[in-house]
This record gives structure tokens, C-alpha cells and sequence, in this order.
């Protein structure tokens, strides 16, 4: 059990529920970078995830009595409605998410070789189309588990599904993603770049 200076995300979200304007504001604080990264990987658009994030808040506090402790976290719970509202905004904006946000930059603001801070930038990108064309059963199964670093269970959760059907759509997800990646242009130059975006 949390401290009453450190509550666990079950405690903020039954606050929530009752109405505690606090509670909301602690849990929207700590959970709205995973809520936005999922949403970002999912779509590939920043402006999106932001929607994505703004959706989910509001259907959190409709919805926070409907939370079960012990059926899945609450990371994992808001994960689930965020896959709702990813998936409807995919549905509007089908293909024409821009996935060249003038956002995506290294993560170090100076490097020592700038060709080589060029080429891992340029491999993010690529990296990020190539999930943004998976079909969207690999696509969260991917993002979920290689990005979020999820679980095969939790994510079986959040995507509503059998953890044998979770695995399955990662090994087809990563298949596809690795024949794009032998039969398209160079995507990945460096060893040092992954799949974490």
C-alpha cells in the first residue's frame, strides 16, 4: 500500500471516481507520458497521440468507477482505452498521418559526429513508417511489447485477447517488419539502432 504522500494509481484512480479534482491531477501527471508514447507509436503523429491523450483523460474521469483492481494495472487499463481512441483516429485520418513531424530528433541536443546523429535520426524515421504500415493487429502488438516492454500477459489484457494470440501477432509483426527492413532501402545503418523510437 501507498503512502499517503505517494498513492498508487488504484488509490488516485477510486479518488477519481468520487470525484477528487487532486487525484486526477497526480494520475494524469504520472500516466500521461505512457498514455501519449503509446499513442505516438500507434500513429506516428504527434498531433494525434495528443488528441489520443486528451480523449482518454476525459473518458478516464467518466470512467474511473469502472476500473477492477486485479484484472489489469492501471497502466494497462488506460493503454486499453487508448487503443479505442487510436484506432478511431486512424480511422478518420486513414494514411494521412504525417509521420515527418519536425518533432523527431535524436534524443541528444548535440552530438560529436552530426553525420552519424543524421543517419540515426533518418533510421528512426525509417523505422517509424515501417510500423506505421503494419497492419494495426502487429502494429500494437509490436508497440506494446517491444516498445512498451509489456508482458505477453498485460498486453493480452490491454489488446482483449489470448496471450497465444498476443504472441502469434508479434512474430508475424516482427517477420514483416524484418522483410521490409532486408527488402527495402537501407533502413538500419547502425547496430546501435533499434526499434525503441
Amino acid at each position: 500500500m501507498a503512502d499517503r504522500e505517494h498513492p498508487s494509481d488504484e488509490e488516485l484512480l477510486a479518488r477519481i471516481a468520487r470525484g477528487d479534482r487532486e487525484a486526477f491531477t497526480a494520475l494524469y501527471r504520472r500516466r500521461r507520458p505512457d498514455v501519449y508514447r503509446f499513442a505516438l507509436h500507434m500513429s506516428g503523429s504527434h498531433a494525434a497521440a495528443e488528441d489520443v491523450v486528451q480523449e482518454v483523460f476525459i473518458a478516464l474521469i467518466e470512467q474511473a468507477g469502472r476500473y477492477v483492481p486485479g484484472r489489469s494495472t492501471v497502466v494497462g487499463w488506460l493503454l486499453g482505452i487508448s487503443r479505442n481512441h487510436v484506432r478511431r483516429v486512424l480511422q478518420r485520418q486513414w494514411r494521412t498521418v504525417s509521420l515527418s513531424d519536425e518533432s523527431v530528433r535524436a534524443k541528444e541536443a548535440i552530438d560529436a559526429d552530426p553525420l552519424l546523429a543524421l543517419a540515426r535520426q533518418e533510421d528512426l524515421v525509417a523505422v517509424r513508417r515501417l510500423i506505421a504500415d503494419l497492419p494495426i493487429r502487429y502494429r500494437e502488438t509490436v508497440v506494446l511489447c517491444d516498445l512498451r516492454e509489456f508482458s505477453y500477459d498485460d498486453a493480452a489484457t490491454v489488446l482483449q485477447c489470448a496471450v497465444g494470440t498476443v504472441r502469434s501477432r508479434l512474430h508475424r509483426g516482427r517477420a514483416l517488419l524484418a522483410s521490409r527492413m532486408r527488402n527495402g532501402p537501407s533502413v538500419l545503418r547502425t547496430p546501435a539502432t533499434g526499434l525503441i523510437v
